[in-house]
């Protein structure tokens, strides 16, 4: 069990956790730890002081912003309150683990008062260490996060099965042996700390002190907290809400967020939940196994190689003493070489050793952590971690690939010394294959006719020569940059055909391929150069869309079956280059407001379009637009869409840039700098609204002619 220790321990404090609460990332934090990283956002600068003030803004423009529950640029920096924002810009330090936090904004609440007592200042701001996503909390503070009862539980299970020594918890460096417990705060003591932190007087005086021992076994046998809900303190979770991932109460489901979610009965959930995630432990376990008969396999590899070297030193050794004086010398350079290689094999196998040993550890802690939550028998708990658990443990899996438990070297040592040759050919010995083999394949050719580019796409093709005798097992195609770099594989197998995907528009590439077989590989084929499209040609991807989105028109026009947005992606991605596309609004009822911009893959696909941070987009309506990234929107823009119109796009990835237009008119400034990465085209829509999507379209002559210029 001690290899999961790093699984219990506080990203800040680097201790194990006490009182641990579950941030909306999934990742945790000690209570005291939270509150010390608080950051305290300007007063000026908050939703509520703002509105309070007035600042001129009208009624009207309040109704636009609380239709996105956010806050435009004009009126403040910070989404709304419970939602992710930027990281604030306080200077970072690092915790004693080594992870980046914020330091605290204010004094820490005293060592005798409960974290959850003191009151949290207005506008406080709490940065994950880990993930270092942002959160600006509410009038509820940390109360509003939910408590990790199931980590708790593995912990106190982790440090009864050590049977340590008790240690002071207030000890700043190196903790003494504790040698009470307060029953009131839960806390151990050394004497000098007891003394100092808990004084036997005022309100302290009728805290009941016992030794130790007696404390652990008091903390063991007392009941275990109710899970309660942290919107409605008095009620106890009842069901599970499947759209949140969370537990709720009746009262969530009555008259709150919930009240239209669909939600399941917490029992089942529970089940359900633990039985997905013993089912992800089995695929792991099985790779855990495998990589330790891995290990054993590599290790005899290393007594292999070591028996072998000492055989065939000492084969070499007797061959070379034969040839008296004048093979001295020469003997000293075979013998060199050989240790040469012998030191090559075993620092190969050791170092795949010493990878498959830390990865192999890091696995069996995740197991052994997972298998102490499945104990777990409380249901509200236990779903609270169990998503992040399965992702982590399909992740895992997935990490030990295909050739990740294949030897990297093997064993023999194929040469052969010939001593056969007269006293005068001493100079010219040299190391000879001591086992048979095969030539290696001829040089593939490329079907020049076969091979071909579309977008930013190319498809090859080879074949042996007709006259090859020697079969090839496989094949390695290689490809450049796109930039004149150094070659890389972009596939290995069978096949004599591939087409590679995701390359840049407008690039050259350079392409080759070779043929192997057990004896070896073969030469490099002729270099193929091949050239990309300028501009992209694409559809929308039904692939990667909402369920409630309705293509038709080859894919070209889409609407929506529902009235929530719902997000499509178009088929290409983009990540160098200038690119520029139009769509047309085929209909528009009701005064809805689609968004337009560009997503990463994994973005949500089913809120408006920029709600997340895989998104930038321009959200429009009948009067006017504004930008929005990260559940942030700025630049509110006068003018918007009615049937007819046409809004452009233009992605400058050279200048990082997305730009925006409506009837061939620039809506606003730039909405976005500083876009790097993978790109792909992107729309969200409700049934009021129909798009048509125009692609392979050149820049517009203006932005040229400003570009050059700038």
């Amino acid at each position: 069990m001690e290899e999961m220790e790093e699984e219990l321990k506080c990203p800040v404090c680097g201790s194990f956790y006490r009182e641990p609460i579950i941030l909306p990332c999934s990742h945790n934090l000690c209570q005291a730890c939270a509150r010390n990283i608080l950051v305290q956002t300007p007063e000026s600068e908050s939703p509520q002081s703002r509105r309070a003030s007035g600042s001129g803004v009208s009624d009207y423009d309040y109704l636009d912003l609380d239709k996105m529950s956010l806050y435009s640029e004009a009126d403040s920096g910070y989404g709304s309150y419970g939602g992710f924002a930027s990281a604030p810009t306080t200077p970072c330090q690092k915790s004693p683990n080594g992870v980046r936090v914020f330091p605290p904004a204010m004094p820490p609440p005293a060592t005798h008062l409960s974290p959850a007592l003191a009151p949290v200042p207005r506008n406080s701001c709490i940065t994950c260490p880990q993930c270092h996503r942002s959160l600006i909390l509410d009038d509820r503070g940390l109360r509003g996060f939910p408590k990790n009862r199931v980590l708790e539980g593995v912990i106190d299970r982790y440090q009864q099965s050590k049977a340590a020594a008790l240690k002071c918890q207030l000890c700043e460096k190196a903790p003494k042996e504790a040698t009470v417990m307060c029953e009131q705060c839960d806390v151990f003591y050394c004497d000098p700390c007891r003394l100092r932190c808990h004084p036997p007087r005022g309100p302290l005086a009728k805290h009941r002190l016992v030794p130790p021992a007696q404390g652990r076994v008091s903390r063991r046998l007392s009941p275990r907290k109710v899970s309660t809900c942290t919107d409605h303190e008095l009620e106890n979770h009842s069901m599970y809400c499947v759209q949140c991932k969370m537990p709720v109460c009746y009262q969530c489901l009555e008259e709150g967020k919930h009240s239209s979610h669909e939600v399941k009965a917490l029992g089942a959930m529970w089940k359900l939940h633990k039985s997905q995630l013993s089912q992800a432990l089995n695929g792991l376990s099985d790779r855990a196994k495998e990589a330790k008969e891995f290990l054993v396999q590599l290790r005899n590899m290393v007594q292999q190689i070591q028996e072998n070297s000492v055989e065939f030193e000492a084969c070499l050794v007797a061959q070379c003493d034969a040839l008296i004086d004048a093979l001295n010398r020469r003997k000293a350079q075979l013998l060199a070489r050989v240790n040469k290689e012998h030191e090559h094999k075993l620092k190969v196998v050791r170092d795949q050793i010493s990878h498959c040993t830390v990865k192999l550890r890091q696995t069996t802690g995740l197991m052994e952590y997972c298998l102490e939550v499945i104990k777990e028998n409380d249901p509200s708990g236990f779903l609270q971690i169990s998503d992040a658990l399965i992702r982590r443990v399909h992740l895992t899996e997935d990490q030990w690939g295909k050739g990740t438990l294949t030897p990297r070297m093997t064993t023999d040592f194929d040469l052969s010394l010939d001593n056969s040759p007269l006293l005068q050919s001493i100079h010219q010995l040299d190391f000879v294959q001591m086992k048979a083999s095969s030539p290696v394949p001829a040089i593939p050719i490329l079907q020049l006719e076969e091979c071909c580019t579309h977008n930013n796409s190319a498809t090859l093709s080879w074949k042996q020569p007709p006259l090859s005798m020697v079969p090839a097992e496989g094949y390695i195609l290689e490809l450049d940059d796109g930039n004149g770099g150094q070659f890389r594989e972009v596939y290995v197998g069978k096949e004599t055909m591939c087409t590679v995907d995701g390359l840049h528009f407008n690039s050259t590439y350079n392409a080759r391929v070779k043929a192997f077989n057990k004896t070896g590989v073969s030469q490099y084929s002729k270099t193929l150069v091949l050239q990309t499209s300028e501009v992209a040609w694409f559809a929308f991807d039904p692939g990667s869309a909402h369920s409630d989105i309705i293509f038709s028109n080859d894919n070209l026009t889409v609407t929506c079956s529902s009235y929530d947005d719902r997000v499509v992606l178009g088929k290409t991605g983009f990540s160098k280059g200038v690119h520029y596309w139009e769509l047309t609004v085929d209909r528009y009822d009701n005064h809805p407001d689609p968004a337009f911009g560009v997503a990463r893959m994994d973005v949500m696909k089913d809120v408006m379009l920029g709600k997340d941070d895989k998104a930038w987009a321009m959200y429009v309506d009948n009067n006017r637009s504004w930008f929005m990234h990260n559940n942030s929107h700025t630049n509110r823009t006068e003018g918007g869409i009615t049937k007819g119109a046409t809004i452009g796009v233009l992605l400058d990835l050279n200048r990082k840039t997305l730009t925006f237009f409506i009837n061939d008119e620039q809506q606003g400034p730039i909405a976005f700098e500083n876009v790097e990465g993978l790109f792909f085209p992107a729309v969200s829509l409700n049934r009021n609204v129909q798009v048509t999507l125009h692609t392979g379209l050149p820049v517009p002559d203006f932005y040229s002619s400003r570009a050059s210029i700038a």
